[in-house]
């Protein structure tokens, strides 16, 4: 999210870290493509359900003969910025995912228009039986280039120590994947094969911003027509780690996004402006008052919520969630996610396993960000007339986005800050999806056909819209899905990974004939 893939790439991966995948034995099977290919396809040869094995090698080849243009269409697309909180070449950004559209074989796309910036809903009819539901994002997070070892909108090729990768803002979150997706629906075609499922297509540019327009696309009365008629919905996504291991999430926490604004003018206190901070000694603080109002969201340790009702609603980890959270906590490797983010400690020095539990169901209260005042280099003596904060919220099943924000108001006035302005710039409510629905057991059957046995957690830490498919009025699962690899969403030097020195690891190609196994897992799906 936005967040994760939405929440930072890294922080969706730190965990996902020591779930060994089993070695392929039929690389070298006779008659499979050319040693290049096998190591970008990297697929056991074993059958795809409704595929033949003329069909399969067919589409093999063509995935490998078309592997320059499915770069250079996602090299294309990550060159061009489209960056919805600077509202920077989003018309661009939305035009140019459109076309992509078109040229994989949709025959609808339109453009639907929000209160902010643009969706997309789209269709192609391939005379399925099933039909299978498509969420995109084509908006991307800030990138400040003196950050990066490579310009975030060059899409460089880069050597890694594990393979090739294309480095730049989006290649992972979400463009990478997506474009992966793309290249699957081409390569299918190519082969003269008609794809195993119709597609319902939605997508937002907003998703990087909390997604606050989102529900207009969806909610429109044609899109829920055609959603209805889909075994769910499916976000593209890298999901290996760099040692081929995979983990499954069932659902995914909401987000609240929001500003928290101190003025002097709204206060009645204090600067209306700034002015020179020889007054402070006898003029409030606005930016003092902010602190004083951030300070009551939270306990003295800043670690638990204080704001009053706001985690009643919240639903406890039931057994079964426990127990896959233990079997979790002994698969992964505890010193490998603390030294991915840095950190000696858990909270509290709770066990590895009791972190993983607070993951994925605790609600929080976070700061991303105080601004105020002077922050350049050396000294301004000013008092401040004004200061934000920026807040994220992070919600579990049963809490709201709506009441949640309700509560933190209420909270304000009841303390007496009713004065700091509320701005809520994003967010929606918690999504889950049941363990037993198609989606879950196709990506499951691709990945076992693979050798992997995926680590399963609960939900996802981050947030992802996928409440406008799970929630009301739909109530469908929503799910993600993709072999591949990629990292740094949110961060610089972001990248996907094109082809993979592992064999474990897929690359670019690998990854797109995993899409082709998916839908027909899914056409196939009882």
């Amino acid at each position: 999210m936005a967040d994760e893939k939405k929440l930072d790439g890294k922080a969706r991966r730190e965990f996902l870290q020591g779930a060994g995948a089993a070695a392929f034995t039929a690389l070298a099977a006779p008659n499979l493509l050319s040693a290049k290919a096998a190591g970008n396809l990297g697929t056991m040869r074993s059958a795809v359900p409704g595929l033949g094995a003329a069909d399969t090698d067919a589409i093999r080849a063509e995935i490998e003969k078309r592997h320059d243009e499915s770069l250079q269409r996602l090299q294309t697309w990550l060159k061009q910025p489209s960056i919805a909180a600077e509202n920077r070449g989003m018309n661009e950004g939305c035009e140019l995912m459109m076309q992509m559209l078109r040229e994989a074989g949709f025959q609808q796309v339109r453009k639907m228009p929000t209160d902010g910036q643009p969706g997309v809903f789209a269709t192609l009819d391939a005379g399925a039986a099933k039909t299978l539901g498509l969420y995109f994002m084509y908006d991307v997070k800030q990138a400040d280039p003196a950050e990066w070892s490579s310009p975030p909108f060059e899409a460089a090729l880069v050597d890694k120590p594990f393979g090739k990768v294309v480095m730049g803002r989006g290649a992972v979150n979400q463009k990478g994947p997506e474009a992966t997706f793309l290249a699957a629906l081409h390569a299918m075609r190519a082969a003269g094969k008609k794809l195993p499922v119709n597609l319902v297509f939605v997508a937002e540019g907003e998703e990087e911003i909390g997604s606050p327009h989102f529900p207009q696309v969806v909610r429109r009365p044609e899109v829920l027509d055609a959603l209805r008629k889909c075994v769910g919905v499916t976000m593209p996504f890298a999901s290996q780690d760099l040692d081929g291991s995979v983990t499954t999430f069932f659902g995914a926490k909401g987000v609240i996004e929001l500003e928290l604004v101190s003025s002097g003018e709204k206060w009645g206190r204090g600067p209306r402006r700034d002015v020179h901070s020889s007054n402070k000694a006898r003029l409030d603080s606005p930016a003092w008052h902010l602190v004083e109002a951030l300070a009551t969201l939270v306990t003295p340790d800043g670690n638990e919520p204080a704001i009053e009702g706001y985690t009643e609603k919240a639903r406890p980890l039931s057994v079964a969630e426990k127990k896959m959270i233990a079997i979790a906590a002994k698969r992964l490797d505890e010193n490998t996610v603390k030294k991915g983010m840095g950190v000696q400690r858990w909270v509290h020095d709770v066990s590895f396993q009791e972190s993983l539990e607070l993951l994925v169901s605790k609600p929080t209260v976070n700061i991303e960000g105080l601004v105020g005042g002077y922050t350049g280099p050396g000294g301004k003596t000013i008092l401040p007339g004004r200061a934000v904060a920026k807040l994220d919220l992070r919600l579990v099943p049963d809490m709201t986005a709506k009441e949640s924000l309700e509560l933190l108001k209420a909270h304000l006035v009841k303390k007496g800050f009713g004065d700091i302005e509320v701005n809520m710039t994003g967010g929606y409510d918690p999504t889950s999806t049941p363990m037993e629905a198609k989606l879950v057991v196709a990506e499951g059957a691709v990945y076992k056909r693979h050798g992997i046995d995926p680590v399963e957690m609960p939900r996802l830490a981050g947030s992802w819209p996928g409440f406008v498919f799970t929630g009301e009025p739909l109530k469908m699962a929503a799910s993600h899905f993709g072999l591949g690899h990629g990292n740094g969403a949110h961060a610089p030097d972001e990248y996907y990974l094109i082809e993979s020195k592992n064999p474990k690891v897929q690359g670019m190609d690998g990854a797109t004939f995993s899409h082709v196994e998916y839908l027909y897992e899914i056409a196939m799906s009882a």
